[in-house]
């Protein structure tokens, strides 16, 4: 059985594929020319060089395939060129499902994300039901993203695509090449580049569980419905105290209000202007920021059979993970 892989040689695309692998499935990965590769490295996959932008190559790579996972996104929270995360992340999202459910694969795996998901205002974890409107969007790559989900949606109620969707959060652990945004802070903390916190709180999980849902998907999720593959909630001043204490740093004992913080983002989004390099704290980063997001899998617990480890032992792989990289002392 011939399965379909995007976004393979990044992050969570990387540990999917793992699992697949070690599954026993016959994998090939859809890889752009030129891509950086490494999260491929030492596993048996064919490779199909394409684009999510370029349907011929999708069809081309989907030729004798049953199973899709569609990982691959655009995960930037900050870009100088924003039609980009819509071209990669909702057409490239329509043309890749389109192509899959032209050419008979029976079974759909779409990564989206809890960016699409609406939370609560008194701050109780949200699910996969939790109200939510494309005005909710903060910032191109949530937008985006909702966006996507959206089309993807679409093509399930006009076109029968045999569509599950997994939502994951915030994951960290081996493999983030880029890094993420999360893998920066974790980066930042451990050398010492992070003296100060903000107030909020993400949904921290280890990336293996994640992928170990994406199978769990595969094999057990209802066509159509989506499910949050999720971990724990934690404020950003526990996160950063778990990170110190395993690597052995302090953590930052600042906390900064959001109004210094935005300021101090404009600034830098200014000057990442005229350099034309990556600003160090952006915009949407500080406006997600204003609000805890918190989430619940007992969807996914309940329907796919999900678990998950303890947390500090993701932030413990994250941390090998970048030593082993050159990426911390």
């Amino acid at each position: 059985m011939k399965t379909l892989i995007t976004g393979a040689t990044g992050f969570i695309g990387g540990a999917v594929l793992r699992k697949l692998a070690a599954a026993g499935h016959d994998v090939r990965v859809l890889v752009r020319p030129g891509g950086d590769r490494r999260n491929l490295s030492g596993l048996a996959v064919e490779t199909a060089v394409g684009d999510l932008r370029d349907l011929p190559s999708l069809e081309r790579a989907l030729r004798g395939c049953r199973l899709l996972f569609h990982v691959a996104a655009d995960y930037r929270l900050w870009v100088p060129r924003p039609a980009e995360l819509y071209e990669t992340n909702v057409a490239g999202s329509r043309n890749i499902v389109m192509a899959a459910a032209a050419a008979g694969v029976e079974r759909i795996v779409y990564t989206s994300s809890v960016a699409v998901l609406g939370l609560n205002p008194d701050g109780r974890p949200a699910d996969e039901e939790t109200p939510v409107a494309a005005a909710h969007m903060i910032g191109h790559y949530k937008r985006s993203k909702f966006l996507a989900e959206a089309e993807v949606r679409k093509l399930v109620a006009e076109r029968g695509a045999p569509v599950v969707i997994v939502n994951p959060s915030t994951p960290v652990g081996p493999g983030d090449v880029k890094p993420t945004p999360t893998g920066r802070i974790i980066v930042d903390a451990v050398s010492g580049r992070m003296p100060a916190y903000v107030d909020t709180g993400l949904n921290f999980v280890h990336v293996d569980d994640v992928a170990a849902g994406h199978l769990l998907a595969l094999e057990r999720g209802r066509i159509g419905e989506r499910y949050i593959l999720g971990g724990v909630n934690m404020t950003l001043k526990e996160a950063l105290d778990e990170i110190a204490a395993l690597a052995g740093c302090r953590p930052p004992r600042i906390r900064l209000p959001h109004g210094l913080v935005l300021a101090l983002a404009a600034i830098s989004e200014a000057f990442s202007l005229v350099t034309r390099t990556e600003p160090r704290v952006n915009l949407t980063g500080v406006r997600l920021a204003r609000k805890k997001m918190y989430f619940s899998t007992a969807k996914a617990r309940r329907e796919l059979g999900y678990t998950i480890r303890p947390v500090r032992e993701a932030f413990r792989d994250a941390i090998a993970w970048f030593r082993e990289q050159g990426l911390l002392p």
